[in-house]
């Protein structure tokens, strides 16, 4: 891909807090900021990338399109593993880890049973594809509003159970593959956090500032253990990645009755609080 390409696709995807069309319309997609070992500049590049789990770690592999060399950003970050990631919403420092032996070999098998695009750039690139775990370090909060961060944060959880959605139904009946579970249990396990630090943090100083808002918050914090069994009900069934069969029909109609109660509570949240925390409540 040229670097004009390149441009316009981190020009889009920085102006549409993540969402792209035309090449990578549906995919998961971040910015991965390298440093050059020589010129010491710092180069940006649009990565297609793997979940793996709630602990923030994304999985890229250095494909290059199955050219034979190896790209530019891999050999940066040989050079210095620390990197700048762009998701969309957050923007993070990570550190780069090239996986090895059976890692490697468990996470690009994960990948190609996702995705056979990634065994037919292996085949046709003629060397071992590097596969490299990103490891948040820090992270910062979206810079804007602070209603307008909480609607930024809301609208990447829709649109990865959309993606999960999309990738159960179109895995047809019988069950899940492996990076399908982990996607699902990736997405519950950024709900289940998200909730927590509204009912550690924000909820509890909107109800100390605004008392007559608490009929509003009461029915916000039941929401959210309402959810949370429903998210635990859903990684229950997802759980076991590596052995017995998860039924894709069932986990279908489960992501199905998710999206239903998380769209209905995402949407009177932020009806309800984005004018508040954008009138400059903290």
């Amino acid at each position: 891909m040229t670097a004009d390409f390149h441009l316009h696709v981190i020009e889009e995807f920085r102006a549409n807090r993540g969402r792209v069309g035309g090449f990578f319309e549906g995919a998961r997609l971040i910015l991965l900021t390298t440093t050059g070992p020589k010129s010491g500049l710092r180069r940006t590049t649009p990565l297609g990338y793997l979940p793996d789990g709630g602990t923030g770690r994304k999985i890229v592999i250095a494909s290059a399109g199955g050219a034979p060399r190896h790209p530019a950003w891999y050999h940066n970050i040989l050079a210095d593993p620390r990197v700048t990631v762009e998701d969309g919403v957050f923007t993070y420092t990570a550190e780069a880890r090239v996986l090895r032996g059976e890692e490697r070999d468990r996470m690009f098998a994960r990948a190609v049973e996702a995705d056979p695009g990634w065994g037919e750039y292996q085949v046709t690139a003629d060397r071992l594809l590097p596969v490299i775990a990103l490891e948040p370090l820090d992270g910062s909060p979206p810079d804007l509003p602070p209603g307008d961060g909480l609607k930024a944060i809301h609208d990447a959880f829709r649109r990865e159970l959309s993606l999960v959605r999309a990738e159960i139904a179109a895995s047809g009946a019988g069950a899940l593959g492996a990076q399908l579970r982990v996607n699902c249990l990736t997405v519950c396990q950024g709900l289940d956090h998200h909730h927590a630090m509204e009912d550690g943090g924000m909820l509890p100083g909107l109800r100390a500032q605004h008392p007559e808002l608490a009929p509003v918050l009461d029915r916000l914090s039941a929401e959210h253990k309402e959810l949370e069994r429903l998210l635990q009900d859903l990684q229950s069934r997802i759980s076991d990645i590596s052995g017995r069969d998860v039924d894709a029909d069932q986990a279908l109609a489960d992501v199905d009755s998710l999206i239903a109660a998380v769209e209905a509570h995402l949407d009177y949240e932020e009806e309800q609080l984005i004018p508040l925390l954008n009138g400059g409540i903290s």
